[in-house]
């Protein structure tokens, strides 16, 4: 009981790493979002005319993008939330650079009503690092 409250401080720097290390995990299985790869984004796009939505900023989506991709920052979202309405009831496969920027558009995403939302595992970056098409 004395090394407990002799050492209280590090005992509890320890259980708070340990739950940040966790954290991301936790986090991706109560999203809303489904993580997908390049192959089964592909299969959504092909089998379920899923839309692509590139969460980018309009600097970085002139610089390249997947084909057919709708550009609606992720700064945007909220205020263009009419825009993606047509959307409902297709898949939505998300997408920025490298994935952080379209998980956090999840949540954006799910307020407005869409459901079937998909994000980019690796982004942009790992499907042109992938040798797929990219249109500018």
């Amino acid at each position: 009981m004395s090394f407990i409250q002799n050492n209280w401080m590090l005992i509890l720097v320890f259980v708070l790493s340990g739950a940040m290390l966790v954290w991301p995990f936790i986090a991706r299985r109560l999203s809303p979002m489904k993580d997908v790869g390049n192959v089964a984004a592909t299969q959504l796009v092909n089998a379920s005319n899923a839309v692509l939505l590139d969460v980018r900023e309009p600097a970085e989506y002139a610089t390249g993008r997947l084909p057919k991709a709708v550009n609606i920052p992720l700064s945007q979202i909220r205020s263009r939330g009419d825009e993606l309405a047509k959307f409902r009831g297709r898949p939505l496969v998300v997408y920025c650079e490298r994935g952080q920027r379209s998980r956090q558009a999840g949540g954006a995403l799910t307020k407005l009503g869409l459901t079937d939302i998909y994000n980019l595992t690796g982004g942009f970056r790992a499907w042109k690092d992938a040798g797929l098409p990219v249109e500018r």
